[in-house]
Parts: structure tokens; sequence; C-alpha cells
């Protein structure tokens, strides 16, 4: 049996598209990351699908602002990111260490 992940906090439906296109992008940049990718192909088609990540992102971050929603609740925002593997996946995105000689 697959184990239970624990519940999502609460989140604004902004908040929640937020997370959602924030690791979109994550995987993207993961997918982009010099240090990891072994064919150029792969990688130029998550630089061209990251553009429209990141306009989603920037969109439900205005609505967030468009609401006077000026605070952001980091927290609860990261408590959202584990919860959906968010530690996992940006690892990817960093440069991987040195191996010892």
């Amino acid at each position: 049996m697959v184990p239970e992940l624990p519940p999502l906090p609460a989140l604004t439906r902004a908040e929640g598209e937020v997370v959602d296109a924030y690791l979109a992008v994550v995987d993207l940049l993961g997918r982009i990351n010099p240090s990891r990718i072994s064919h150029t192909y792969g990688a130029l088609r998550a630089a061209q699908a990251l553009v429209g990540r990141a306009t989603a992102l920037r969109d439900a971050l205005t609505v967030m602002h468009g609401r006077g929603e000026a605070e952001v609740h980091a927290e609860t925002l990261a408590r959202a990111l584990r919860v959906l593997d968010g530690e996992r996946r940006s690892e990817r995105v960093t440069v991987p260490g040195t191996r010892a000689s």
C-alpha cells in the first residue's frame, strides 16, 4: 500500500495556483540544468515551455496582489510544497556536489 500523504494546508485558489506554477517552473529548470542534462533537445523543449509556466506564475501572483493579498504566508506555502514533493523536485535545479577522489 502507498503511504497516505499529509493533507495540503488550506490555500486560496491563487495561492494554489502560485504553488502549482512554481513547481512547474522548478521542474522545467531541473530539465534545463546544464549540470544534469545529457541531450540538448529535452533542455530546449523545457526552456521553450518555461516561458508559459513563468507567465502562469506571474499571473497567479498578480491575482493575489490585485485582491489585496500583500503578504505571503511562507510557512503555509512551504508545507504545501513539502506535501507536493517540492524538496526533491527542487534538488534537480542545484549543481551536484563534487565527488571525493
